[in-house]
């Protein structure tokens, strides 16, 4: 389908076109790059729509935080976490695919202007329940839900709308550093909200991201228009949800990574459960560390998020290698005998996780055709948010009944297992095989095409 003027796609490969092999996305096609780690800021409306999100992402973290642990507070369980987390990303498992059929029909600048007011009003609201003495853990349940209601539109018009901001060129640094404007924020959020818990409570962190939005919106204005590239809008018509899951079912370089980040984000990504449990429960160190601990995995994440914005290709066996090394690292962190070993483990964890989430998201939307962005990016983030109301509390009742430990190793054991079964499928589907052995007097592991592997194969 034409994308408009000035914008391009990878092709949408035919039903009867042979299927990748585990190292192909759009980029991938092309010979690998390096780029400016910055290069995105350079256009005017991305720069602006960058601004606003440092000041959001920011307010953002500091509600997670807050909210996390004000429903610790009033109910001493890490199971009630879990069920916050589950509300606030049912919606996306219930309605995603809606989502991602009106904004593939609606102009994105206007859509995110009305998602944004939104959740800015469910954050006043929350703030002043609390800052008032009234707050009652159902009204923290309902605001998550009412946050997740509006991100059932907001997430995949934000992830799509970045394509028309910068184009396909610069499509991986822009996703990129929206990670890590995302987890800079994480530097900054949670250890303002841990201030502000432990010195005037957490009604202050509320009304900070209640105000936060007007950043984002100020700058949503303020772009120029022309300055945005047309991308062709799906018509109304019957059968378009249908016509999504459809096209990515009959793509394995997107419907494996989808499969993939499935299993990830429903078992091995519920830090809120997990950190909170280690933080109270497993080392006794309060909210402080909590914070410190989401301040620890942010500092990884950026790393993760800026090797991933001068990188030029997005490869699926780097998702399926960074995949594995996460839920290891994950096994391990749950045997950490200190808190200091525990919160050192974060800064890996983030980056490697990072790395997972960028991986996907720049392979899928690279490989997407424009008019499809919509649906296709409401499939990845239903499957990947949507799976918290299915793990969250099921990860917060085995944190509860057999400790936090036993909890997160067994989320980063479902993290290894997926990526080593879907790094096989994906494996056969390129028809590869695995070639192991020395390269320069070190070992090297890596698939080589079946009808090559032999020739290709380096000599012990």
């Amino acid at each position: 389908m034409s994308s408009g003027p000035g914008t391009a796609s990878a092709p949408a490969p035919g039903p009867h076109d042979s299927p990748p092999a585990p190292d192909s996305s759009a980029s991938a096609a092309q010979p690998a790059r390096k780029t400016s780690m910055f290069s995105s800021l350079k256009v005017r409306n991305y720069r602006l729509f960058f601004l606003g999100q440092v000041v959001s992402n920011i307010g953002t973290w500091m509600q997670r935080i807050a909210q996390d642990w004000l429903v610790l507070s009033l109910t001493g369980s890490s199971a009630a976490v879990g069920i916050t987390t589950a509300l606030q990303f049912l919606p996306m498992l219930l309605f995603g695919l809606y989502g991602g059929v009106l904004v593939d029909r609606l102009r994105k600048r206007p859509t995110l202007l009305v998602t944004q007011s939104s959740m800015s009003v469910t954050a006043l609201a929350l703030a002043v329940l609390t800052l008032t003495g009234q707050v009652q853990v159902w009204h923290v349940y309902v605001a998550a839900f009412a946050v997740g209601l509006a991100t059932v539109v907001d997430n995949p018009a934000r992830q799509s709308f970045v394509s028309e901001l910068v184009g396909p060129r610069q499509l991986q640094n822009a996703v990129s550093l929206n990670s890590a404007n995302f987890q800079s924020a994480r530097l900054v959020g949670p250890a303002v909200a841990g201030l502000l818990i432990t010195g005037v409570g957490t009604g202050y962190a509320f009304l900070f991201n209640g105000l936060s939005f007007m950043a984002p919106l100020a700058g949503l204005l303020l772009m120029r228009s022309r300055e945005l590239l047309t991308v062709e809008r799906a018509p109304r018509g019957k059968g378009q949800l249908r016509e999504g899951v459809h096209y990515v079912t009959g793509r394995p370089e997107l419907i494996w990574p989808i499969v993939l980040v499935g299993f990830v984000g429903t078992f091995a990504f519920n830090f809120p459960v997990y950190l909170s449990a280690f933080a109270d429960h497993v080392f006794q160190a309060g909210a402080g560390a909590y914070s410190m601990f989401n301040t620890l995995m942010a500092v990884g994440s950026v790393v993760g998020a800026l090797l991933a914005a001068r990188r030029g290709t997005s490869r699926l066996r780097l998702l399926i290698a960074a995949a594995l090394i996460f839920g290891a690292l994950e096994i391990v962190a749950a045997s950490a005998p200190t808190l200091w070993t525990f919160a050192l483990l974060m800064v890996p964890l983030g980056l490697f996780g990072m790395t997972v989430n960028v991986t996907t998201n720049t392979s899928i939307q690279m490989s997407t055709d424009p008019a499809m962005r919509g649906r296709v990016m409401a499939l990845y983030m239903m499957v990947f948010l949507g799976g918290s109301p299915v793990g969250a509390p099921i990860v917060g009742w085995v944190t509860d009944t057999y400790g936090a430990r036993v909890g997160l190793a067994a989320g980063g054991a479902v993290a290894v297992l997926a990526a080593a079964v879907i790094g096989l499928i994906l494996a056969r589907v390129g028809n590869l095989r695995l070639s192991v052995g020395w390269h320069r007097g070190h070992p090297r592991v890596r698939f080589v095409p079946r009808e090559q592997g032999e020739e290709l194969a380096p000599a012990a």
